[in-house]
């Protein structure tokens, strides 16, 4: 279902794209107008790169379906979690214009870069130990890249929310 629906987020995006052009050069948004069809305008790839990095994860899913089925890492499911409560709270809060909870999530980047590190460490120490599980182990490292990237652009999100509402920018520490 995810791969099936990546099409449809693309032509979504350059739809986005072309209203966004349409509404700055017929309406000559000002304020708060303006820096919404911006922040649209800088989510939706955003939002498109997150379903690539999902349909991604659903590849390696089918991939890793295929291996033998390794050890559970406890870090991996709470990586998974974060990304995902994160993404549903910061959509949220952009939806609600609620800068406060944008910059609550944005702390919450910094669990899913420790549980990256932790699962990156136990995964490299696997393949070493036991090389036959180095293929399945292997893709989980890429999954776990791709959970900490959305995270990444999570936090892209949300500083966009506090740019519409607060007209402040607190990219790279601004």
């Amino acid at each position: 279902k995810v791969l099936e629906d990546d099409k449809i987020i693309d032509q979504m995006e350059l739809e986005i794209d072309r209203l966004s052009i349409e509404i700055l050069a017929l309406q000559q948004p000002a304020a708060h107008d303006l820096r919404f069809v911006i922040s649209v305008a800088k989510i939706t790839p955003i939002l498109e790169r997150i379903a690539d990095h999902a349909g991604s994860i659903a590849e390696a899913a089918i991939i890793l379906n295929t291996e033998p089925q390794l050890q559970s890492y406890v870090d991996f499911s709470r990586m998974a979690d974060t990304a995902a409560s994160m993404l549903k709270t910061a959509l949220d809060a952009f939806t609600s214009e609620d800068s406060a909870m944008s910059r609550e999530i944005i702390k919450r980047d910094k669990e899913i870069d420790e549980c990256y590190r932790r699962v990156f460490n136990e995964l490299l120490e696997l393949m070493i130990a036991n090389p036959n599980a180095s293929t399945g182990a292997a893709h989980l490292l890429f999954v776990a890249k791709h959970l900490e990237r959305i995270g990444d652009y999570v936090k892209d999100i949300c500083e966009l929310n506090v740019y519409l509402r607060e007209a402040a920018f607190i990219k790279h520490g601004g």
